[in-house]
């Protein structure tokens, strides 16, 4: 695997030099904003939290809360989730999202959707020794009916592995009978065979959909079902096409409308600064026709922006 991060692992890395630079830049009357951030989005998540430690240690308090006490606004949001560790982060997230009047269904799809099996399993974890629940539990109060049986089956991170050629033709007929065949939907076999299909096996299965049906999966979901449920079949649908394809369409969508969505910004940016942002910044070309940075920089300012475009790495 090359590495397709925008941030990497600083290679001279020092983490009681860095939590000196870091203590400088918030003494005294003032912050330096641009050594603390050049310095964090310079660095791995691992090594800010190395730096985090080296920090307590050398100066008896927890790095997070004066960073929160120096800065404000989006920045300091940002900052803050970039010093949060990968799988607490999204649990945060997802707690957010659960907790309170309503449910931020978006965040719950575009988590559930896009991350690894590892990735699941391990937030589950944080997310119960975090906040003391269980999140398929807070998941299932907040939810119901097919939606809820999907999120459910993406939670337990347990996709099937590899291709399995017998069933790709099947598995598509099966799509197309559920769906465009029939009259009513059945709405189980797209949960069964999107929710548990490896990714690659799904990618075949849309290819022979496609030369069955004549559309596209993706057309066929929006004409077949509604709400939230298809707003997650179409996010797992997307996601084993291209990852990188569906966190550029995110991106896009959150700053190209009337207002930014930051919090949608801001979390893919994070979130995969470290794991496809080259990638997303091809298909955010490709797709657009103009570069993810300058998107940004049209639509963001301050010290938000100037973290947002080093975490983005560059102009294409």
């Amino acid at each position: 695997m090359t590495y397709r991060g925008s941030v990497r692992p600083f290679v001279h890395f020092n983490a009681k030099h860095d939590a000196e630079v870091l203590h400088k830049a918030m003494k005294g009357i003032g912050t330096d904003e641009d050594a603390i951030l050049m310095l964090l989005t310079a660095r791995s998540n691992d090594q800010r939290q190395e730096v985090k430690a080296a920090y307590k240690k050398a100066h008896g308090k927890d790095l997070v809360s004066a960073l929160k006490s120096e800065l404000g606004g989006l920045f300091e949001s940002l900052i803050v989730a970039l010093m949060t560790p990968a799988a607490l982060y999204d649990a945060t997230q997802l707690h957010k999202a659960l907790k309170g009047a309503g449910t931020d269904d978006e965040v719950l799809i575009e988590i559930l959707a896009s991350r690894s099996g590892e990735q699941l399993k391990e937030m589950t974890k944080v997310y119960k020794k975090e906040f003391g629940g269980k999140l398929e539990k807070d998941i299932c109060s907040d939810t119901s009916g097919n939606y809820q049986k999907l999120l459910v089956i993406l939670l337990q991170g347990s996709r099937e592995e590899g291709v399995d050629e017998e069933a790709i033709e099947k598995d598509a007929k099966d799509l197309y009978a559920a769906g465009e065949g029939k009259f009513g939907t059945d709405e189980e076999k797209f949960i069964t065979i999107l929710g548990n299909r490896s990714a690659e096996h799904l990618r075949r299965v849309f290819d022979v959909y496609k030369k069955l049906s004549g559309s596209d999966i993706e057309d066929s979901i929006t004409g077949e079902t509604t709400g939230n449920l298809e707003n997650l079949l179409l996010a797992v649908a997307k996601c084993a096409r291209s990852v990188p394809g569906y966190f550029a369409e995110g991106l896009y969508k959150s700053m190209r409308r009337a207002g930014t969505d930051d919090g949608t910004l801001m979390r893919i940016m994070v979130s995969r600064s470290e794991v496809d942002m080259l990638d997303i910044r091809a298909c955010f070309k490709q797709k657009y026709g103009a570069s993810l940075y300058t998107t940004i920089q049209e639509d963001t300012d301050g010290d938000y922006q100037k973290a947002l475009l080093y975490l983005c790495g560059g102009n294409d």
